[in-house]
């Protein structure tokens, strides 16, 4: 029985024309890195403090103090003996009512018992003005910081939002590369927005849907790449758009130094989706997608059309090709019950579903961790993207040889035995503690790059975009969950969120024993197919 496998055998399996499409293709994934690791640069919170109440602007004024001279009047040291002030309260004195002389108001600033007087920020704040974020934007400080976790936050709901809903139409209602186009059009428009929000709640909503059109980028784009390859070339064509991925990383840190505005930085992310609207008519159909929806003429014209571009000749017989050995089996729309009817295909969706979340919540939390500790987070970025990118193409080699289940089962365990070693090394080692906790980034690098591969071969091409998009939007929970774990945690203990990374990882390293090995199998094309993997 021919399968469309062998079509690619006859038309080319990565010939001329794949190539092409597939580094257009791998453009989106420089893009949807600025938007997971952007964060870094518009989250910073400045150095800030307390305006005064009103009064002390006109005394500024009077006695000619600059403004660190009036925060030394108005705004008391975190504790006793400490060399920085309060970020979140000033002393409590009504300027305009007792204080008229430029003189240090000591008897002032303490009742009877030499206690000195406070009150929270009733006023505002003064922020460090060397460049803008948006927390001096939207002051989101003090009793409002949890507001700065819930904007990273917000952009992994609309990855989550994007991946199921983005998936099932691209699999259902309208082609793939029309969803395709729609989402890069959404992309580019809600980040504008974003980055012109005049408040917090209009930032926060269009960050939403930035996210929402921004995964459906991401999980079409693997899907495509995918299904126009032989399954010899399937790790090629993830490791190209894994790579530029990297590359991204690596560019960010590049436009956040030269531009000191978080506007003029969200404007240089998102006015490329605009410029690769213009490829998307060079990009076909997927011909396995035409098959499983029954549009036989359309995928016969798009396999003669690579055929041609590469040189070869549409083989006769392609017309006998069938999707499946029982064509009653083939779902016509997808449902969410088709990843969970049948035991295989449970086994692998629970498993995928839970291994998305963990690498997505290490991932991540490794990279947000950069912002926090100590060091410059524009070379530590930097070097973050120029570790992955080895990681990645050693992943690539490694799939091609050994297979896929055990580089990925090892790069789980590396993640998770670095973070829990990490956590256990003192802050006074912090190049080691640096140094082990970048090996951790490189081994849940290595395990995404799988991880895409792997989902796109353990889904059967009549529900690929809807499987690939519910088993991936579990990262976005592991998203959400990131900056939560890592901010908040760490005030209970600062290697906390290490130790659960750790254990996560290796949970997911044992889970991922369970999978079967896809190395040299064909893309199955019915729920049929991948229960008789195994066999």
């Amino acid at each position: 029985m021919l399968t469309f496998d062998d079509v690619f055998k006859d038309i080319g399996e990565f010939g001329r024309c794949q190539k092409w499409i597939i580094l257009l293709l791998s453009l989106n994934g420089v893009t949807f890195s600025f938007l997971i690791v952007v964060f870094v640069f518009l989250g910073v919170i400045p150095n800030h403090w307390c305006r005064g109440p009103p009064g002390t602007s006109e005394l500024r004024e009077k006695c000619g103090w600059s403004l660190e001279e009036e925060r030394n009047y108005t705004v008391p040291l975190e504790k006793p003996g400490s060399s920085s002030y309060s970020r979140c309260e000033r002393y409590d004195i009504d300027w305009n009512a007792t204080f008229l002389s430029c003189e240090y108001p000591v008897s002032l600033i303490t009742n009877s018992s030499g206690d000195v007087l406070r009150t929270s920020c009733k006023n505002g704040w003064f922020f460090d003005d060397s460049r803008t974020t948006i927390v001096s934007e939207y002051e989101l400080v003090c009793e409002d910081a949890w507001k700065v976790d819930m904007s990273q936050a917000c952009i992994e709901i609309g990855f989550f939002l994007g991946a199921l809903i983005t998936g099932y139409a691209a699999d259902r209602y309208v082609t793939v590369t029309l969803c395709l186009l729609a989402c890069l059009v959404g992309t580019g428009v809600a980040g504008i927005v974003v980055a012109v929000a005049p408040v917090y709640p209009v930032f926060v909503i269009f960050r939403i849907l930035q996210g929402f059109f921004g995964r459906g980028i991401c999980v079409i784009n693997a899907v495509i790449a995918t299904e126009l390859v032989g399954s010899r070339y399937r790790r090629v064509a993830i490791v190209v758009t894994q790579a530029v991925f990297s590359l991204g990383i690596m560019l960010l840190p590049g436009f956040a130094y030269l531009i000191k505005s978080w506007k003029g930085i969200q404007m240089a992310i998102t006015v490329p989706n605009f410029v690769l609207l213009l490829y998307c008519c060079l990009i076909p159909e997927s011909p396995r997608w035409l098959l499983s929806r029954k549009r036989i003429k359309e995928a016969l014209k798009i396999a003669q059309d690579i055929a041609q571009k590469n040189g070869k000749c549409l083989p006769s017989t392609y017309k006998e090709m069938i999707i499946g050995e029982n064509s009653s089996e083939e779902v016509k729309n997808p449902s969410l019950l088709d990843l969970f009817r049948r035991p295989q295909m449970r086994k692998h969706t629970l498993i995928l579903m839970y291994s998305w979340f963990t690498s997505s919540l290490v991932y991540l939390g490794l990279i947000l961790r950069l912002g926090i500790q100590a060091g410059d987070s524009y070379v530590d970025i930097f070097v973050a993207g120029a570790v992955e990118l080895p990681a990645t193409i050693l992943g690539a080699l490694l799939v091609d040889r050994v297979g896929r289940r055990r580089p990925f089962v090892a790069s789980n365990v590396l993640a998770g035995a670095s973070c829990l070693l990490a956590a256990c090394i003192p802050e006074d080692m912090h190049w080691l503690k640096t140094a082990v906790a970048t090996l951790g980034r490189c081994g849940i690098t290595m395990s995404l790059s799988i991880l895409f591969l792997v989902t796109n071969e353990l889904h059967p091409t009549s529900i690929r975009n809807f499987g690939v998009s519910v088993c991936s939007s579990l990262s976005d929970i592991g998203g959400i969950a990131a900056p939560f774990v890592l901010f908040r945690l760490t005030t209970i203990w600062a290697e906390l969120p290490l130790v659960i990374f750790g254990v996560l990882a290796l949970v997911a390293g044992g889970l991922l024993l369970l999978l079967p090995e896809t190395r040299g199998m064909r893309l199955p094309e019915t729920v049929h197919d991948v229960e008789n993997i195994m066999r």
